[in-house]
């Protein structure tokens, strides 16, 4: 038995859909779970450990796919684990994030090797899937007059597709063993810095993209009116500055090994020949 939590998202339902297996979906609102035939549900938020034990009973592997970001992500991180344990799931394959470190710059990463440290403590044989930043949201990062803003500098990232980082999961969660206590960086096959990302954008749309490079005071600035709390603000910034200290731009061939096949380029994601 496959438990794969967060079906109703993006990464967690390409997932579900992909998974030839008997499997049960993991959600918040059992309303909104896709309709995948043979499949199981179950509700359950990460922070009530009950209603997630009562969800992994009987799974021999079990997706986690990480929290909404929030201030309390590694609690409920905490929370979902220890529900793991108690009961008495065989693997947990936990989808983490690129350059998770105590002293990493992006501050959400710090959150990931938390969630790995605890996972670690328990004991529960465990499969680590560093995602790099989604190749999918690079358009998102384009503002309403063509500019990619933020302290990137001339740092790189290996920007992953979604469906690649699927792929990845589902070849770990139908034959989980041999990946046990590996940590897999999943990553696209080029470190591309935001200029670049530009002008691939730029290919693929037909609109002149252009990036502008600001300081940190610039940053927060340009973000100040989005009415933000302090750590998603912090969030934002520091993911630029990730980038431009270099800690995004390391090209791992794992989504060849685990998938058989090269990882999607930015501009194939965007529709680019």
């Amino acid at each position: 038995m496959i438990v794969v939590s967060g079906a109703t998202g993006r990464l967690g339902g390409r997932v579900a859909a992909r998974l030839d297996r008997p499997q049960r979906l993991l959600v918040r609102d059992a309303a909104r779970a896709p309709r995948i035939a043979g499949a199981q549900v179950a509700q359950a938020e990460y922070a009530d450990a009950a209603a997630v034990r009562a969800g992994l009973e009987g799974a021999d592997v079990v997706l986690m796919v990480s929290a909404s970001e929030g201030p309390g992500r590694v609690d409920q991180h905490r929370a979902f684990v220890d529900a793991a344990v108690a009961a008495g799931v065989g693997q947990l394959v936990y989808t983490s994030f690129a350059g998770a470190r105590p002293d990493a710059t992006f501050t959400l990463a710090r959150d990931h090797w938390a969630t790995e440290q605890h996972i670690r403590a328990t004991g529960l044989p465990f499969t680590f899937l560093r995602d790099n930043l989604y190749a999918d949201f690079v358009p998102a990062l384009v503002g309403d007059d063509g500019v990619i803003r933020g302290p990137g500098g001339a740092g790189a990232a290996a920007v992953v597709a979604q469906d690649d980082i699927a792929d990845a999961i589902v070849a770990v969660l139908r034959d989980p063993g041999p990946h046990a206590g590996q940590t897999y960086d999943l990553t696209g096959p080029q470190a591309l810095t935001f200029a670049e990302m530009a002008t691939t954008l730029t290919a693929a749309t037909g609109r002149e993209i252009r990036y502008h490079d600001e300081t940190r005071e610039e940053a927060y600035a340009s973000r100040a009116g989005y009415g933000a709390p302090d750590w998603q603000l912090d969030a934002w910034v520091s993911t630029y500055a990730a980038v431009a200290a270099g800690e995004l731009s390391t090209v791992d061939p794992a989504i060849e090994q685990l998938t058989g096949r090269p990882a999607r380029p930015l501009a194939e994601v965007l529709g680019l020949p």
